[in-house]
């Protein structure tokens, strides 16, 4: 059974570390399988579209996403040590983090992204993505280098007009 785990802030150490790589026969542990129902039930209460394993206070390099968009090719996934195979283009958008609470601002993303990784069997994960899916992709994998979005964003404040209370909500998204 799935429980709520919390979700750490900045300031939290494990928000700053890289991740330690998941071994393939670790995904054979239920322990690490208990996890990542943890986070997928942890990201859909927050409510978010994306959770790095370390915000939950876990440094693996682990993270689930579901854009919740009925397309399936924006999941639900879980994505263990992921890696960009190709990344393209510039986008920028205001983005927030559950990390980060009631705080937004503006950030350069890459427009189109592929993402490789390993499932929650070990089986190898291709994942493509643009738009949301490509920021959520590139916003995951910070977590788990210990990057913070607030590290490479302009204009940070507090959510204050409904377009960036809107981003916030959709930053829970980003979490």
């Amino acid at each position: 059974m799935p429980y709520l785990r919390p979700i750490v802030t900045d300031g939290h150490p494990v928000l700053r570390k890289v991740a330690k790589k998941v071994r393939p026969e670790e995904l054979r542990d239920p322990l690490v399988q208990q996890l990542i129902d943890d986070m997928f039930a942890t990201m859909y209460a927050a409510p978010g579209i994306g959770l790095a394993a370390p915000q939950v206070n876990v440094s693996k390099r682990i993270f689930t996403v579901d854009l919740q968009d009925g397309n399936p090719a924006h999941g639900p996934f879980v994505v263990v040590n992921p890696v960009f195979e190709h990344v393209e283009g510039e986008i920028e958008s205001t983005e927030g983090c559950l990390s980060v609470p009631g705080y937004v601002g503006e950030i350069t993303r890459h427009a189109r992204v592929v993402v490789v990784g390993l499932d929650r069997e070990g089986r190898k994960i291709r994942l493509e993505g643009d738009g949301l899916f490509a920021r959520c992709l590139q916003h995951e994998i910070d977590h788990l280098n210990g990057v913070l979005y607030i590290d490479n964003v302009r204009n940070l404040r507090p959510a204050e007009t409904d377009e960036e209370r809107e981003a916030v909500e959709e930053a829970a998204s980003l979490p």
